[in-house]
């Protein structure tokens, strides 16, 4: 019989089961598939559907840049929305408003609409985002967040490599078919969201249990663990998009002089790394703790990513992405278990704060690399990144020792 009691990873006889993933979990793993479905088949299309507009790369960036601009400006506003309207509601509301600025962008017959309506994509990102990680965290017993947060991300991670493939296909048939398509994604993800997942109320409504639960936002802007997962965010940002995303194509096609196909190849090699290791590094988070798997997996990164400028093969090069993949597992799960365990229930505003890092990081990581690129050279790109992620791995030294509950 299942009890409300937690477990430790090796049970005896007499032991209580660990407890089964929320059935919001669940349906946000399914959420965020859907979601990032989507998302794949927009993105290889993306420069090209811009470039259509007869802009230049310049116009492409600033596309790009506008979704994830839009994302950080939003954030600060998403925990006082969740605190007036609840989770369901807002994530809802922003799956609503990705999906119809996608719909339209395939519409667009000017390039400020485009960049208007990605503008406008970017706001709902944030909406969502933020929202599903409160009602995440919120929702799941400390015992069982690292798994939690591993099936949510492997709802990503999977939607991410098959989206690729369906939007190369839905390529041939036109260049704003992808766009309708993840409109059509997206909005069957808001009616999971609105079906499947359980009201919530904030604000006005919140019981004595949840509210004992909230923790004051001064006390978790004091707490080491917020801190070290803010910092971690940062360092992802930049690195994994700024650093990797970025250069390792300019690597595989200007230093290695591959074919542009090798690009897809070992960043799809790299996911499945990353998917297959997201279980074990849950479990690992959930039983032996937050801090050894940041300090661990953030300084393997490091090690990784300063390395990968001077592979001398393609098959090196993947091999150290994969094991860049392998840390990534960790690298997103343990802070955002951190987070929670800092910021507690209904942590809206903690939650859009960390997010904020991220997107920080996305939006200046990219520019920074490339200028150091241009003005001094590939591996001073790649050290500043290591260095961020040595920088997380030694900050979590501050973390305390805590004790998982069992």
């Amino acid at each position: 019989m299942r009890t409300g009691r937690f477990s430790r990873g090796t049970q005896g006889a007499g032991a209580a089961p660990r407890p089964r993933l929320p059935r919001d979990v669940l349906v946000l793993g399914v959420i965020a598939f859907f979601v990032m479905v989507g998302f794949g088949v927009v993105v290889p299309v993306l420069p090209v559907y811009v470039r259509s507009f007869g802009v230049n790369y310049v116009a492409v960036g600033a596309v790009v840049s506008a979704f994830a601009l839009m994302r950080l400006v939003t954030s600060p506003f998403c925990g006082r929305l969740i605190d007036w309207a609840g989770e369901r509601t807002i994530l809802s509301a922003g799956i609503g408003i990705v999906a119809v600025s996608s719909g339209l962008a395939g519409i667009a017959e000017t390039y400020p609409q485009l960049l208007l309506l990605r503008g406008v994509g970017g706001i709902g990102s944030a909406l969502f985002s933020v929202s599903a990680m409160t009602l995440l965290l919120g929702s799941t017993p400390t015992a069982i967040r690292a798994r939690a947060i591993g099936f949510y991300q492997g709802g990503f991670l999977i939607g991410g490599m098959a989206g690729p493939a369906i939007g190369g296909l839905l390529a041939t048939i036109s260049l704003t078919a992808p766009f309708f398509f993840y409109a059509g994604t997206l909005g069957v993800a808001g009616v999971i969201g609105i079906v499947l997942l359980r009201s919530t109320t904030s604000g006005t409504a919140d019981t004595s249990a949840e509210t004992a639960q909230r923790t004051p936002f001064r006390t978790v802007l004091r707490d080491t663990r917020f801190r070290a997962a803010c910092l971690a965010n940062f360092a992802q940002g930049w690195t994994s998009l700024g650093v990797r995303g970025t250069l390792v194509p300019v690597i595989i096609v200007e230093v290695l002089r591959g074919p542009t196909s090798w690009t897809g190849i070992a960043f799809a090699c790299a996911a499945v790394a990353q998917t297959l290791t997201l279980a074990p590094a849950a479990r690992f988070i959930d039983t032996v703790g937050r801090r050894p798997a940041i300090i661990g997996a953030f300084a393997l990164a490091a090690v990784t990513i300063m390395a990968v400028p001077f592979a001398p093969n393609i098959w090196v090069l993947g091999a150290l992405l994969c094991l860049y993949g392998v840390a990534a597992a960790f690298m997103g799960t343990a802070p955002a278990a951190a987070l929670g365990d800092a910021a507690g229930a209904r942590g809206g505003r903690p939650v859009a704060v960390f997010s904020m890092f991220s997107d920080a990081g996305a939006i200046a990581g990219p520019l920074v690399a490339g200028l150091l690129v241009d003005l001094v050279s590939l591996p001073l790109a790649f050290l500043v990144g290591a260095l961020l992620l040595l920088a997380t791995s030694a900050y979590a030294l501050r973390m305390p020792r805590t004790h998982l509950p069992a």
